[in-house]
């Protein structure tokens, strides 16, 4: 819903504060045997002021004519779930009050009176106790029974105030979405979910029932997030992509425009970026930028909004280096960026190289135009939209500019600003090492966590440089000493060298690496070690410093995590003189005894429910059924097998009616079934529904609506 809705006069003094209230009221024949036991059994969702809570009742008999107070009852319990009291009305003087003595002349008056029920919390602050609500109910819907039980919304007081024109107080717009749904068990949902976990395999991928639903969709959005959802629940979420993506590639005629609009995949890829790199965002940019935000540093390097006391050199000093410094550490967290978006890097980065192999910068220009564009730039943009900070300072849009045109790798940079002064304080950044720096971070995350690469494109250097090595002892009498080489890693291969260029003296296959784990100091009586585990052997390596040997040790854990044969434990100490200094086994072979670091917070963790995500999918193919229908049409049309497509069908993709057609007859098939399904609920819980009750409390106005919903739908069905 979209619209305008008018403003209401609220009464502080009448505001409903408690969510429901149950009664149990008794009401036998008054004629007969006037008298009336009232209880208040429980009330739920009361305040708590001051950490208590002190609730009491007023209740009151009302008539046309008069109003009499019955009884006002301290509530002794102090709790907020439960309270008990009674009050007891009989028609001669009772022990409560003088004003309890009421005489009815008329039985009939009985049918025109109503018991009102405040309920109040003894606040004991200066201006008065709280109102919490109020509910009233006629005797005449008591007069057919003589025992009454009913859960009830409180409602506002009717304090007699003469209420405003609506158009006093103007009116507010609203866009209002609602979500309903009612999840049924597994086996309901397993055609339709079995056939969309399939769509990745579907040849094209146009004909599979995940691609169709973002065509039925009004927007990709829809579509895409309980697709990405359900795709991750199931762990296939990096095939699904791959499929959509190369198909979109393979479409595009312009490398400069690929995956720039806002497709099924890109959204898809947004989403999944949404949910598996909150932790990234948070790890990468929240530090640097909760110092921007409490510096507050003078960033304006706009002559025109330039303050009196301030200096447009020292502003675009500061702004620079605070491009500087974010730059850097989203440069230098390659190591800790999620597997799963890394492996859908990889999967753009292979098929925009396989389509425009004249392009040489395609293949990054394909991942940045997500990592840059829609991932770390938006996040700096918009920090609380990603939970990083509530405020977002100017000095963050201007950063958030530059970052995306380093991180763009366009030809022209500085043509890509509107602004005349963006353009010249981006003369900073018109160096090779930043163009460098963004593609050893690309080559880095979408190189990494796949086992196949090697047939698909040349190997990508990721690390190189001197360290030091102690010799394997392949040779049963060889020297195991230590010597000087030339390391070097692709996302093929860990090999060493003695000197730069020179032939390979050893190679480790990336799949090969089962660990890759600190050395203890006591081993060798050196610092700053640590070693590579192989399935029979183990290389023990010095780097230069700490810093060194960590970021050589994370970017092997990194290319090799997603390795089948990864170890869960460890030797902390090396094998020496026949046995192992950490633990005292004398079996080299012997299983480690220390558990792996486990490498980097890379892989996430959802809570995701499966069979909603379905129930979710399914709401929206029955939402589109008509586009449905409208695709199966097109799928028989003449023009769409001979081409071109009619104008009305051109709105849908299918690269293959008669795929097509198949798939869409199984959704159509599936989405029936289900809606059987859940109008034999509706109807099974239309019959056992009880007004009062403490799901569909008396007064909850969206419950009266569904009764008169279904009351015409049964009818409209006999």
């Amino acid at each position: 819903i979209d619209t305008w809705f008018q403003l209401q006069h609220v009464d502080a003094d009448s505001e409903v504060q408690v969510s429901k209230c149950l009664l149990l009221l008794r009401l036998p024949n008054i004629t007969i045997f006037p008298f009336l036991f009232f209880r208040v059994l429980e009330c739920q969702g009361l305040p708590i002021v001051n950490g208590q809570c002190d609730p009491y009742a007023t209740v009151t008999l009302a008539g046309p004519y008069r109003l009499v107070e019955i009884a006002f009852l301290l509530i002794l319990v102090k709790g907020i779930f439960a309270i008990f009291f009674e009050v007891i009305y009989e028609n001669k003087p009772c022990s409560y009050n003088k004003k309890s003595h009421f005489e009815i002349e008329d039985a009939d008056e009985v049918d025109k009176m109503e018991i009102r029920v405040d309920l109040w919390n003894a606040s004991n602050l200066k201006f008065g106790d709280e109102f919490l609500g109020e509910l009233r109910l006629p005797l005449k819907c008591l007069r057919q029974s003589s025992s009454y039980e009913a859960w009830y919304f409180l409602q506002p007081r009717d304090n007699g105030n003469k209420s405003l024109k609506p158009d006093d107080l103007g009116s507010l717009r609203l866009n209002v979405v609602y979500t309903e749904d009612h999840v049924f068990p597994s086996d309901y949902y397993s055609p339709l979910r079995d056939l969309l976990l399939k769509s990745a395999d579907v040849e094209p991928v146009s004909a599979s029932a995940a691609h169709i639903l973002g065509e039925v969709c009004r927007e990709k959005q829809e579509a895409a997030i309980p697709l990405v959802r359900l795709f991750l629940h199931y762990g296939k979420i990096v095939p699904f992509i791959s499929a959509i993506a190369n198909a979109e590639v393979k479409r595009t005629q312009d490398p400069n425009t690929i995956f720039r609009g806002n497709s099924l995949t890109s959204k898809c890829i947004d989403e999944t970026m949404k949910l598996a790199g909150m932790h990234y965002l948070q790890v990468t940019l929240k530090p640097i930028i909760d110092e921007i935000c409490q510096l507050h540093k003078p960033c304006e390097i706009d002559p025109v909004k330039l303050k009196d006391a301030e200096n447009l050199e020292n502003n675009r000093e500061n702004l620079r280096q605070y491009v500087d410094q974010i730059f850097t550490v989203i440069t230098k967290s390659g190591v800790s960026c999620p597997t799963v978006m890394c492996d859908i890097f990889f999967s753009l980065r292979e098929s925009a190289a396989i389509r425009f192999q004249d392009d040489p910068d395609v293949r990054y220009t394909a991942v940045s135009s997500f990592i840059f564009l829609r991932f770390f730039a938006p996040a700096i943009l918009s920090p609380n939209l990603f939970h990083l900070t509530p405020s977002s300072p100017q000095t963050l849009t201007l950063i958030s500019k530059t970052i995306q045109t380093l991180g763009s790798l366009s030809k022209s940079k500085s043509a890509s600003f509107k602004e005349s002064y963006m353009a010249i304080f981006y003369d900073y950044f018109n160096e090779q090492k930043y163009a460098d720096a963004v593609k050893n971070f690309l080559d880095l995350i979408s190189s990494s966590g796949r086992r196949d690469h090697k047939i698909i494109e040349q190997p990508i250097l990721l690390k190189e440089g001197f360290m030091i090595k102690r010799a394997q002892g392949r040779k049963r009498f060889g020297m195991k000493n230590f010597k000087k080489r030339w390391f070097r890693l692709t996302n093929h291969e860990f090999t060493y060298q003695k000197s730069k260029g020179d032939h390979p003296l050893c190679s480790i296959p990336i799949e090969n690496i089962l660990a890759v784990e600190k050395l203890e100091e006591e081993s060798f009586k050196m610092k700053n070690m640590f070693q590579v585990i192989q399935p029979e052997r183990v290389l023990y390596i010095q780097a230069n410093n700490c810093v060194e040997a960590k970021d050589w040790i994370d970017i092997l854990t990194k290319v090799s995590q997603c390795n089948k044969k990864r170890l869960t434990v460890y030797h902390p100490s090396a094998y020496l003189n026949g046995h192992w200094l950490c633990c005292k086994a004398t079996a080299d072979n012997t299983p480690g005894c220390t558990p792996c670091t486990g490498g980097l917070p890379a892989n996430i963790q959802l809570d995701i429910d499966g069979d909603r995500e379905t129930e979710r999918i399914y709401s929206l193919y029955n939402l589109y059924m008509t586009k449905l229908e409208k695709m199966q049409e097109a799928c028989g049309s003449k023009s769409v097998y001979d081409g071109p497509e009619q104008e009305e069908y051109s709105t849908f993709v299918i690269d293959d009616p008669q795929a097509t057609y198949k798939t869409l007859k199984q959704i159509v098939a599936s989405v029936k079934n289900l809606e059987q399904e859940h109008a034999q609920y509706k109807r099974d819980k239309f019959k056992k529904t009880k007004y009062g009750s403490q799901e569909h409390p008396i007064g909850d106005k969206s419950f009266q609506s569904y009764i008169r919903q279904q009351s015409e739908i049964s009818a409209h069905s006999i």
